[in-house]
């Protein structure tokens, strides 16, 4: 097993409605599968419930706790992060998985309002700072620790809504800061950048959003794929975090990984 005995704080866990498997929800199942015990965390305890229930009975979890934090409040994100602590004694892995955009009201730059702005920066981006405010001096004592983010494609391509690429963008430069701030403590720091991903929150969310129905979302974002025109799955973006967590990425920090299908190759950076 990858994780073996491994502990991960796993930060948005659970998942938005819809007829798919999230990024977060599809994590969780990969690193109990390969072994970990997991405080899985998520501001919807019927959801990351859910996931605990999956995670247990369809991929023999070892352990597996559900706990209720809204990523917007500190002292919720402290509560987590000394819970796992104060239960299995250390932290290996914290994983931030936790983004909103046009379920926030994000908008374009004439457009944004001050509240959805304000709204999406402290979800997408002030939330991973404190978890890892709190994660850090655990790790630094032990000296080891693996931390994970996800940022977007959207970093990097066209894109409408204003906040939230600026939200991934100043994930990938907070997390490679990570990573050169806590090498000397054994700690890895590194970010996926997810593309165009047949999720809940990418498909879904957007359906109902914006009046259409799932299939014609599904359609508008599959051509848009270099690679054979179809979407990725909540599986990609977990299969990347697994082995960024595990052993096997035990030299690799600071890196930025698009799991896109080929989406950002042709992109000027």
């Amino acid at each position: 097993m990858r994780l073996k005995d491994k502990i991960a704080v796993v930060i948005g866990a659970g998942q938005s409605p819809g007829m798919t498997t999230g990024n977060g929800r599809a994590t969780v199942l990969r690193f109990a599968q390969e072994g970990a015990r997991i405080l899985a965390v998520d501001r919807s305890l019927a959801s990351v419930t859910e996931t605990c229930k999956i995670a247990t009975e369809e991929y023999g979890a070892l352990e597996i706790i559900p706990f209720e934090a809204d990523v917007c409040k500190e002292s919720d994100l402290a509560a987590a992060i000394a819970f796992a602590k104060q239960k299995w004694g250390r932290i290996d892995i914290l994983h931030y998985n936790v983004g909103i955009s046009v379920s926030g009201n994000d908008g374009s730059p004439t457009e944004i309002t001050e509240d959805a702005f304000d709204l999406i920066t402290n979800v997408n981006l002030r939330g991973c700072v404190m978890a890892c405010k709190h994660v850090l001096p655990i790790m630094r004592e032990q000296q080891s620790g693996v931390i994970l983010t996800i940022s977007s494609i959207s970093a990097y391509q066209r894109y409408p809504w204003v906040a939230y690429k600026a939200t991934k963008a100043a994930l990938i430069v907070y997390t490679k800061q990570l990573a050169i701030e806590n090498a000397e403590y054994g700690i890895r720091a590194n970010t996926i950048l997810p593309g165009l991903m047949d999720t809940p929150m990418s498909v879904d969310t957007r359906a109902t959003v914006f009046g259409k129905t799932r299939e014609q979302v599904v359609a508008e974002r599959n051509v848009r794929v270099p690679l054979r025109n179809r979407m990725g799955s909540g599986w990609d973006v977990a299969n990347a975090a697994l082995f960024l967590a595990s052993d096997e990425a035990q030299f690799i920090s600071g890196v930025e990984l698009p799991v896109d299908g080929a989406s950002l190759v042709n992109l000027p950076r």
